[in-house]
Protein backbone atom coordinates (compact mmCIF):
# COMPACT_ATOMS: atom_id res chain seq x y z
CA UNK A 1 0.00 0.00 0.00
CA UNK A 2 1.56 3.41 -0.80
CA UNK A 3 2.52 5.76 2.11
CA UNK A 4 -0.90 8.03 0.13
CA UNK A 5 -3.44 5.27 0.54
CA UNK A 6 -1.95 4.61 3.95
CA UNK A 7 -2.60 8.20 4.78
CA UNK A 8 -6.14 8.88 3.17
CA UNK A 9 -7.44 5.61 5.35
CA UNK A 10 -6.12 6.98 8.70
CA UNK A 11 -7.43 10.01 7.91
CA UNK A 12 -11.25 7.90 7.53
CA UNK A 13 -10.42 6.35 10.77
CA UNK A 14 -9.95 9.36 12.42
CA UNK A 15 -13.07 11.14 11.02
CA UNK A 16 -14.67 7.81 11.55
CA UNK A 17 -13.92 7.16 15.31
CA UNK A 18 -14.57 10.99 16.23
CA UNK A 19 -18.14 10.93 13.89
CA UNK A 20 -19.13 7.37 16.27
CA UNK A 21 -17.59 9.56 19.81
CA UNK A 22 -20.04 12.74 18.90
CA UNK A 23 -22.72 10.22 18.35
CA UNK A 24 -22.36 9.12 22.00
CA UNK A 25 -20.57 5.53 21.05
CA UNK A 26 -17.57 4.77 23.09
CA UNK A 27 -14.68 3.55 20.84
CA UNK A 28 -13.34 0.46 22.93
CA UNK A 29 -10.34 -0.38 20.45
CA UNK A 30 -8.58 1.09 17.30
CA UNK A 31 -7.00 -1.12 14.85
CA UNK A 32 -7.70 -4.40 17.01
CA UNK A 33 -5.86 -7.28 15.70
CA UNK A 34 -5.91 -11.18 16.59
CA UNK A 35 -4.74 -14.37 14.62
CA UNK A 36 -7.92 -13.78 12.53
CA UNK A 37 -7.95 -10.18 11.37
CA UNK A 38 -7.83 -6.51 12.36
CA UNK A 39 -11.07 -4.63 12.95
CA UNK A 40 -10.49 -1.05 12.17
CA UNK A 41 -12.74 0.56 15.13
CA UNK A 42 -14.65 -1.84 17.51
CA UNK A 43 -17.25 -0.03 19.29
CA UNK A 44 -20.16 0.08 21.83
CA UNK A 45 -23.78 1.59 20.53
CA UNK A 46 -25.99 2.32 23.55
CA UNK A 47 -29.02 2.76 22.19
CA UNK A 48 -28.59 -0.80 20.86
CA UNK A 49 -26.74 -2.43 23.48
CA UNK A 50 -24.32 -3.56 20.60
CA UNK A 51 -21.03 -4.50 20.72
CA UNK A 52 -19.88 -3.11 16.88
CA UNK A 53 -17.11 -3.50 14.67
CA UNK A 54 -17.19 -1.03 12.21
CA UNK A 55 -14.92 -1.33 8.65
CA UNK A 56 -13.94 1.89 7.73
CA UNK A 57 -13.48 2.43 3.51
CA UNK A 58 -11.95 5.71 2.48
CA UNK A 59 -11.37 6.78 -1.30
CA UNK A 60 -10.63 10.08 -2.78
CA UNK A 61 -13.98 9.55 -5.72
CA UNK A 62 -15.51 7.18 -7.09
CA UNK A 63 -14.03 5.92 -10.33
CA UNK A 64 -13.64 2.58 -8.49
CA UNK A 65 -17.31 2.92 -7.35
CA UNK A 66 -18.47 3.81 -3.80
CA UNK A 67 -16.03 3.26 -0.90
CA UNK A 68 -18.38 0.85 0.90
CA UNK A 69 -18.90 -1.68 -2.61
CA UNK A 70 -15.66 -2.46 -1.80
CA UNK A 71 -17.21 -4.77 1.16
CA UNK A 72 -18.05 -8.60 0.34
CA UNK A 73 -20.06 -10.46 1.53
CA UNK A 74 -16.84 -12.99 2.62
CA UNK A 75 -15.43 -9.42 4.73
CA UNK A 76 -18.93 -8.81 6.14
CA UNK A 77 -18.43 -12.61 7.85
CA UNK A 78 -15.39 -12.54 8.72
CA UNK A 79 -15.24 -9.29 10.78
CA UNK A 80 -18.79 -10.91 12.36
CA UNK A 81 -15.81 -13.65 13.63
CA UNK A 82 -13.87 -11.02 14.88
CA UNK A 83 -16.47 -9.31 16.98
CA UNK A 84 -17.12 -13.00 18.51
CA UNK A 85 -13.87 -13.46 19.18
CA UNK A 86 -13.85 -10.07 21.36
CA UNK A 87 -17.03 -10.23 22.61
CA UNK A 88 -15.37 -13.91 23.97
CA UNK A 89 -12.20 -12.09 25.44
CA UNK A 90 -13.12 -8.70 26.44
CA UNK A 91 -17.27 -7.87 26.83
CA UNK A 92 -17.06 -9.91 30.04
CA UNK A 93 -21.14 -10.90 29.32
CA UNK A 94 -23.29 -11.86 26.50
CA UNK A 95 -23.64 -8.46 24.54
CA UNK A 96 -25.67 -8.18 20.85
CA UNK A 97 -23.00 -8.11 18.25
CA UNK A 98 -23.10 -6.02 15.11
CA UNK A 99 -20.73 -4.81 12.16
CA UNK A 100 -21.34 -1.28 10.73
CA UNK A 101 -18.92 -0.09 7.63
CA UNK A 102 -18.60 3.77 7.17
CA UNK A 103 -17.22 4.93 3.93
CA UNK A 104 -15.68 8.06 3.02
CA UNK A 105 -14.86 9.98 -0.25
CA UNK A 106 -12.82 12.73 0.75
CA UNK A 107 -12.24 15.10 -2.69
CA UNK A 108 -9.81 18.02 -2.05
CA UNK A 109 -11.62 21.42 -1.66
CA UNK A 110 -15.18 19.55 -1.23
CA UNK A 111 -16.65 18.17 2.25
CA UNK A 112 -16.38 15.02 3.12
CA UNK A 113 -19.23 12.63 2.07
CA UNK A 114 -19.92 10.15 4.36
CA UNK A 115 -22.49 7.00 4.61
CA UNK A 116 -23.15 4.46 8.07
CA UNK A 117 -23.96 1.38 6.96
CA UNK A 118 -25.81 -0.52 9.96
CA UNK A 119 -25.99 -3.80 10.39
CA UNK A 120 -24.06 -5.43 7.47
CA UNK A 121 -23.96 -8.35 9.33
CA UNK A 122 -26.16 -9.30 12.29
CA UNK A 123 -27.02 -11.84 14.85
Amino acid sequence: MTEERTRLGRRGEDMAAEYLSASGWPILERNWRCREGEADIIAYDPTADALVVVEVKTRSGTGYGMPLDAITYAKARRLRHLAVIYARQRAGRSVRLRVDAIGFVLRPGRPAEMIHARGIEER
